[in-house]
């Protein structure tokens, strides 16, 4: 048995568990400390008999190291001065929720004591998140349901696997091996390629949508006992006894359950644009079921949805138009990185267009004419089809919320703490109903997170360091942790570095050299804060930039690291090492 224990928080991953065991094992007094898994929160100690440490100073040595300790048995404090407060071994304790109100004053039902016809979750939705949430249920013992609105919404699977990331990107794959058949670099190889069936590629789409949806999500729910799935809308009708009641389909049926996680998911944001509704509009629901392909296509929007299908569409064959409000694509990111993206479009056929004001939309015969303002203009763009990608809106309509004293904003989108919990007792929320980092993996994160919330009464925070996006583009427009501008209004005396990809040799073989790698580290450390990537595939770069993140690794261990000759990754040790050496000046292989 240790002599001591105490509560740890703010530890993330196994770099976190071991950093806390070197902090206490450095104290005078301390024979030896342990951490049972940095998801525990805790760290066990043994103490020297002759001269045992003093808790005081324990605690002190794991603030010191960036997290918050306590004394088993005592509150920690809020928050350390200089480290990491959030993650799944974060301490039991008690943040105020979006409401100020502070702790909520009716404690969820032991578990112990709960009928035998509640849940221990509802969940309402049935995306990546709500599966998160309901296996990880099952997981810790309990029982989950899982409310999915079909009728009123999309099916099992939710967003990414109906309507987003898998057909978009299985789309994506069709237009480029068309794309690569029709422009061949290497002399001596001829090539063609074409679109011989536009509904037959697309089918194909559906078809993999359909599998995956069955056995990733349907089969999935369907072997596990302790999860049920019903088909029907939810409402959200009020508590009794600390447990939650859920009405589907307006009293239809009834569950009860000690925990509610919202997790419905989001959908186009339709602007006021008169005459949009009335001439009729593709999204990304909708456009995947086109049986022929547009003879002209118009696409609203800049983001990541409106630049992937936009050079998809144009690379298998369509005309395609996109018209962005702001001043160029991607607004939020680094202009150099979207004025090379545009480019890389536009080479692509797509005809960018930015600085768009919308006037109307009206419907002529076969077309649909879009009247907008740019460069203090009226000008007019007609195609046969209008693809919306001007945003998402929250799905919270008709939930039951507002009478528990939860306000979605103006978008639709639910307000949660850093815990997930919203302003109402016992009521969770999770994925892209929270309107923020609308990923599938963030999506499956949350929900996970805020299940072991819930299950287990803990106050963890989510974790979104060293998080990853990707625009899969052509070539891929990607990124993790701070860019330059963003690093020094966080106060950091940040350095960057930007390698073009004609110094790397694996794209020098295969004679596609277009983009770049950016890095960014502290001076004072040489830690790596973070990356961009503008490259072919170069997405598949950022997860060793996420390491090195996640654990302090610096920018001269990356240049030193072994990187295979001729292999993407290469990229990285070569950019590493341009904060020190000019790459144009080193051979192959050099370090």
């Amino acid at each position: 048995m240790p002599d001591l224990t105490l509560t740890v928080g703010g530890m993330t991953c196994a770099g976190c568990a071991r950093h806390v065991t070197e902090a206490l094992e450095s104290v005078p007094g301390v024979a030896s400390a342990d951490v049972p898994g940095w998801e525990s929160g805790r760290a066990d100690v043994a103490l020297n008999p002759d001269a045992p440490a003093d808790p005081s100073a324990l605690v002190a040595a794991v603030e010191a190291a960036g997290y918050r300790a306590a004394v088993d048995g005592e509150t920690p404090p809020a928050s350390s001065a200089d480290g990491p407060t959030s993650g799944y071994g974060a301490p039991p304790e008690a943040p105020p929720t979006p409401s100020g109100d502070g702790v909520p004053d009716v404690a969820l039902p032991s578990l112990s004591n709960l009928p035998a016809d509640a849940y221990d979750l509802v969940v309402v939705g049935g995306g990546s998140a709500a599966f998160a949430a309901a296996l990880k249920t099952s997981e810790f013992g309990g029982r989950a349901a899982v409310v999915n609105d079909a009728a009123g919404g999309l099916p099992i699977g939710g967003t990414c696997v109906n309507v987003g990331c898998v057909p978009s990107k299985a789309t994506i794959r069709a237009a480029e091996a068309v794309h690569r058949a029709q422009r061949q670099a290497f002399d001596g190889v001829e090539t063609t390629g074409r679109v011989a069936d536009f509904g037959a590629v697309l089918a194909q789409v559906r078809a993999l949508a359909d599998e995956l949806r069955e056995t990733k999500y349907v089969d999935v729910a369907g072997a596990d006992d302790a999860v049920t799935l019903v088909d029907g809308r939810a409402r959200l009708a009020g508590r009794t006894d600390g447990l939650h009641t859920v009405e589907v389909d307006g009293g239809a049926q009834t569950l009860r359950a000690r925990a509610v996680l919202v997790a419905t998911g989001a959908r186009t944001f339709v602007p006021d644009v008169p005459g949009l509704a009335d001439a009729g509009y593709l999204t990304n629901e909708t456009v995947w079921d086109l049986e022929e392909a547009p003879s002209r296509l118009v696409v609203l929007g800049g983001g990541y949805v409106a630049v992937e299908a936009a050079q998809a569409f144009a690379r298998l064959g369509v005309a395609v138009t996109l018209l962005q409000r702001s001043g160029r694509i991607l607004p939020a990111e680094d202009a150099a990185l979207t004025d090379a993206l545009t480019d890389f479009l536009m080479a692509d056929g797509v005809d960018v267009r930015t600085g768009v004001a919308l006037r109307a939309v009206r419907r002529e015969a076969a077309e649909t004419v879009v009247a907008f303002e740019a460069g203090g203009e009226d000008q007019e763009v007609r195609g046969s089809h209008l693809f919306l990608a001007t945003g998402r809106r929250g799905n919270t309509h008709d939930l039951g919320l507002e009478a528990l004293g939860v306000t979605p904003d103006a978008r639709g989108f639910l307000p949660v703490d850093a815990t997930l919990r919203t302003a109402a007792d016992g009521v969770f929320g999770a994925g892209d109903v929270l309107g923020d980092k609308m990923f599938v993996y963030t999506a499956a994160y949350e929900g996970a997170l805020a299940a072991r919330n819930a299950r287990e009464g803990l106050w963890a925070e989510a974790d979104y360091t060293a998080l990853p996006w990707v625009v899969f583009t052509d070539p891929h427009l990607a990124g993790i942790g701070l860019d330059l501008a963003q690093a020094e209004a966080a106060g950091i005396d940040a350095e960057a570095t930007t390698l073009a990809m004609e110094h790397v040799p694996r794209a020098i073989a295969a004679r596609d050299t277009r983009g770049s790698v950016t890095l960014v580290r502290d001076r004072a450390s040489d830690r790596l804060v973070g990356a961009r990537v503008l490259a072919p595939e170069g997405s598949e770069l950022l997860m060793e930039a996420a390491l090195a993140i996640r654990h302090g690794v610096t920018t001269e261990q990356l240049a030193g690291a072994f990187h295979p000759y001729l292999t993407l990754s290469e990229a990285v040790k070569l950019a590493a090492l341009t904060f020190r050496k000019d790459v144009g000046q080193l051979s192959c292989c050099a370090a």
